[in-house]
């Protein structure tokens, strides 16, 4: 009787030893909200993340806090997009001393390049707004992930795996929820120039008052060009971006007779109660908002 209880008692507090001797989660640093909720989404419970760039906030023109030197101090990878986006990253790495591993998602996108206001050629950051650049996303952090902690390797890269279809499923489902609108219709105006990629992807002409950063204000001329050629072109619809004043938006509508769409979401996700929690969630919102507003 007392071997059974012992064995009894040993196999009820095994997994419980096993399950305090785990390694602890990977600490991991995003830039911005929505690579934060691709690491989550490919390292589970193996991988506890921070973004510096919360939901709601704009990553173009964010002020590194003190605490962020402690918060990367303690962190064993670092995930950034890459292509010029997170101007202010070379100067908070090099405050923190930081020499871990850096995974850059947009390592093997091929840039776009657009022209700014004033007419600077600047490469466009905002990569992930196309499915197909959001895979290659999940493949880079996965194997950053894999790099940075090997014995979850071949979990992160399955998470991957499962993830990337899931990205390509839904930018097969925004391909078929446009299909119906004309070409001629497919021209929207959004406050920041921030869908370059998601347009050339998905045939939509985005017009916007300001460049592809939101750091400087669109001069009065260039708001003149963009209110004629709404006139001209007869664009039905005026974007709101989350993260910025919609004071710009409201001008547009009511100079052009524009109809304000919404608001979307572009370099932010919204908080866990908002519409675009997750990525995958920003790309279907915005594609219903956009898709409802050509077709009026």
């Amino acid at each position: 009787m007392r071997r059974r209880t012992l064995i009894a008692s040993l196999l009820l507090t095994g997994p419980a030893r096993v399950a305090a001797r785990a390694a602890p989660p990977l600490p991991v640093v995003a830039s911005f909200s929505i690579l934060a909720d691709m690491v989550r989404q490919i390292g589970g419970q193996s991988v506890a993340v921070t973004a510096f760039v919360g939901p709601d906030e704009d990553v173009h023109i964010y002020d590194p806090r003190p605490k962020d030197l402690r918060i990367l101090a303690d962190a064993a990878l670092l995930v950034r997009n890459g292509l010029g986006l997170e101007g202010w990253m070379v100067r908070l790495t090099g405050s923190a001393g930081f020499n871990g591993p850096i995974v850059t998602a947009a390592e093997k996108v091929v840039p776009r390049t657009m022209t700014e206001t004033g007419g600077q050629i600047a490469t466009d950051p905002h990569a992930w707004q196309d499915p197909r650049n959001g895979v290659l996303y999940a493949q880079a952090i996965a194997e950053g992930l894999a790099a940075a902690d090997a014995a979850n390797a071949p979990l992160y890269r399955s998470n991957a795996a499962a993830y990337a279809a899931r990205i390509a499923e839904t930018g097969d489902w925004i391909e078929a929820a446009l299909k119906p609108i004309p070409a001629a219709d497919r021209r929207i105006i959004t406050t920041h120039d921030a869908f370059g990629y998601y347009g050339a992807r998905y045939g939509i002409e985005f017009l916007a008052a300001e460049g592809i950063s939101t750091e400087f204000e669109p001069s009065a001329r260039s708001i003149a060009a963009l209110v004629a050629q709404i006139r001209r072109e007869k664009v039905r619809a005026v974007f709101i971006e989350a993260m910025t004043s919609d004071r710009m938006a409201r001008m547009l509508a009511r100079e052009t007779g524009a109809v304000l769409g919404g608001t979307v979401y572009s370099d932010a996700l919204s908080r866990p109660d908002g519409p675009a929690a997750t990525y995958l969630d920003m790309l279907r919102h915005n594609t219903n908002l956009f898709a409802a507003a050509m077709q009026r």
